[in-house]
């Protein structure tokens, strides 16, 4: 009898915005495989810190228990000032690729969206109930806004909690003179209704109540687990028709068969 392919059980997630942070090599490795972003080459930073080609760019990944972990700043440019966006150590990475894929994307769709309220209000999301601006989920577990006023704009703000007056579980942040396509990317994301994939996902989710959150498992062969990111970074590279480069193992350590979504 011929041997049973290796499978692996993987969950698959939604809301995604409550999946877990997930593997940062999702991020770090088509940056710089695909998209040509140098990574720092001191062993001794206890950090990821990627460059854009151009350097204007800088990808920071700094664990940090009171901050943000994710920083992206981008430099000034003649028709726009000095921006950043960071991400708390929650966010899905995922949510964040779609940041950095627009961010790289050589020739951005004609029809995505530029205006970061426009995916939510498709899907109904609403002002708050008690005053406030901005708009929350269907569910109550995730809340943006901007700041500022409409004279002077300024920074916008996506965050999670497990319901009103709950603890939060993540919190991204866009300064005012981000580009809005990227946020808008962002939000797209943040309401697509596909699962997230994730493995030994139950220490990383921030709640498995039934009424928040749905965890399928699932057993997925370890080959097309394993080749997922490799596909994600040949995708990237087609945008530009440049091969990508070597394997770059991921920071974060091994799991079963090396990966975690």
């Amino acid at each position: 009898m011929p041997p049973t392919p290796e499978t692996v059980e993987v969950d698959f997630i939604t809301p995604r915005h409550l999946a877990g942070g997930g593997d940062p090599a999702w991020i770090t490795v088509p940056l710089h495989r695909a998209c040509g972003w140098s990574p720092s080459n001191d062993p001794l930073m206890p950090y990821v810190l990627l460059a854009s080609p151009d350097q204007k760019a800088l990808l920071s990944l700094e664990p940090d228990p009171d901050g943000q972990w994710w920083t992206l700043s981008h430099a000034a440019e003649p028709d726009r000032p000095a921006w950043y966006a960071s991400f708390g150590a929650r966010t899905p990475v995922e949510l964040i690729a779609a940041v950095t894929d627009a961010l790289t994307d050589p020739n951005p769709p004609a029809g995505a969206p530029s205006d970061p309220y426009e995916p939510l209000h498709q899907i109904g999301w609403s002002p708050p109930t008690i005053g406030g601006d901005g708009l929350v989920s269907p569910d109550g577990t995730a809340y943006i806004q901007r700041l500022g006023t409409a004279q002077e704009p300024g920074a916008w703000f996506v965050t999670t909690s497990l319901g009103p007056n709950r603890r939060q579980v993540w919190q991204a942040r866009f300064g005012a003179h981000t580009p809005a396509r990227l946020i808008a990317a962002f939000t797209a994301a943040l309401v697509d209704p596909k699962p997230v994939a994730r493995i030994d996902s139950g220490r990383n989710l921030p709640t498995r109540d039934p009424n928040v959150i749905t965890c399928r498992p699932s057993d997925v062969l370890a080959a097309h687990v394993a080749g997922a990111l490799e596909d994600r970074v040949h995708s990237l590279a087609a945008r530009r028709a440049i091969p990508p480069t070597s394997p770059v193992v991921s920071q974060q350590p091994p799991t079963k068969h090396n990966r975690r979504r």
